[in-house]
């Protein structure tokens, strides 16, 4: 059972800043594009920011400029740095990892952490 840890979650006040951590097992970190989802009551879950198998970045646009996502291959980890947050970016931010095998490809999630931001 391959596990997916964020952590870094909390409640903030709006202009502040957040550090999110996933972190999971090198075997399926080192085969995976890494992903970073939210998803709130108002909205489908959607991609906040990621890397893509080619190691691409990519962001939202509405997190552009102000999230920045970064890894550390060693430790199997990545980060997501949300800065001047505000009240739209609360919401419950998943993990993502999309394995890459033989044949097939496998995507595993974190259970999330909470992120609630006022006004």
């Amino acid at each position: 059972q391959v596990q997916v840890a964020e952590s870094g979650g909390g409640s903030v006040q709006a202009g502040e800043s957040l550090r999110l951590s996933c972190k999971l097992s090198k075997e399926v970190f080192n085969r995976s594009a890494m992903f970073w989802y939210r998803q709130t009551p108002a909205k489908e879950r959607e991609r906040v920011a990621g890397f893509a198998a080619d190691g691409k970045v990519s962001y939202l646009d509405s997190v552009r400029g102000r999230f920045t996502i970064s890894r550390d291959d060693p430790q199997g980890a990545i980060y997501l740095q949300m800065n001047r947050l505000n009240p739209d970016d609360t919401g419950v931010y998943f993990c993502n990892a999309v394995a890459v095998y033989d044949n097939y490809q496998k995507s595993y999630w974190g259970l999330g952490t909470q992120v609630n931001v006022s006004s």
